[in-house]
C-alpha cells in the first residue's frame, strides 16, 4: 500500500504503521530484527531509567549507529567513527542534548560535535528518548513527507520535524496516535516494501556524515 502524506485516513496510517515489524523482518538483513528490538525497546528503556540526567554509552551509540546503518544505507565509516569515540565524551554530548529539549535545534548541535554524528543520526539519538517531539530522520520518510531525501542539513531535519509533528496532531484528533516517531515508522513501512527487491546501490564516494 502506497501512503500519501496528505492522507487523512486514521486507518490507513495504522494499517501502515501496523505493517511495520513485518517489513523489518522482510529485509532479510543479519541482526536487523535484533537491533530493531533494540533501539524500539530496550534503548529508551535505559535511557528513561537514567532520568533525570540521561546519557547514551558508547556501545549504545554503536548499537545504534548499526540498527540505523541496516535499516537504510550500509556505511561502514561511520560506525568506526562512532565505536572509536570516548565513553565520556558520548556521555557528556547526549547528556547535554537530551537536557535541551524540547528545543530539537540545540539538541542536535550538541550531538554533532560527536565525530561520524549528522542530523540524522542525532535525530535517531533523540527519538529513542523522546519519540513523541523528534523523529528519525529516514531517506524513506523524508522522500515522503519532503520530497527530497538528499538534504540532511539541521535546517531540513527541522522543515521533516515540523511536518511529522502536524501530521500527528491532525490524526490525533481523528483517534488514538502516539506521534511523530509512528508517523515515519509507517511512510518507511510503505516505501520499503516497493524498493525491497531493488539492489542497494554502493554509497558514494563522498564521506558525509548523517
Amino acid at each position: 500500500m502506497d501512503l500519501d502524506f496528505k492522507c487523512s485516513d486514521l486507518e490507513a496510517w495504522n494499517e501502515a504503521l501496523s505493517s511495520y515489524e513485518s517489513r523489518i523482518e522482510s529485509l532479510n538483513k543479519p541482526d536487523l530484527v535484533s537491533l530493531d528490538q533494540f533501539y524500539r525497546v530496550k534503548l529508551p528503556s535505559l535511557l528513561h531509567d537514567r532520568d533525570p540526567n540521561p546519557y547514551l554509552t558508547t556501545s549504545e551509540l554503536s548499537q545504534l549507529m548499526k540498527w540505523k546503518l541496516s535499516r537504510g544505507k550500509w556505511r561502514p565509516r561511520l560506525l568506526d567513527f562512532v565505536s572509536s569515540l570516548e565513553d565520556s565524551v558520548v556521555k557528556s554530548a547526549s547528556e547535554k542534548a537530551f537536557k535541551s529539549l524540547p528545543d530539537i535545534s540545540k539538541a542536535v548541535k550538541e550531538l554533532t560535535v560527536l565525530k561520524g554524528v549528522g542530523p540524522a543520526t542525532a535525530s535517531a539519538v533523540l527519538a529513542a528518548y523522546a519519540p513523541d517531539i523528534a523523529p528519525f530522520m529516514s531517506d524513506e520518510a523524508m522522500e515522503v513527507a519532503l520530497g527530497n531525501s538528499m538534504d540532511y542539513s539541521l535546517k531540513q531535519y527541522l522543515l521533516f520535524v515540523s511536518k511529522l509533528q502536524e501530521k500527528s496532531k491532525e490524526l490525533k484528533l481523528k483517534g488514538e496516535w502516539d506521534g511523530p516517531s509512528d508517523i515515519e515508522r509507517a511512510l518507511w513501512s510503505c516505501t520499503v516494501r516497493s524498493t525491497k527487491s531493488q539492489p542497494e546501490k554502493s554509497s558514494s564516494g563522498k564521506k558525509r556524515k548523517r
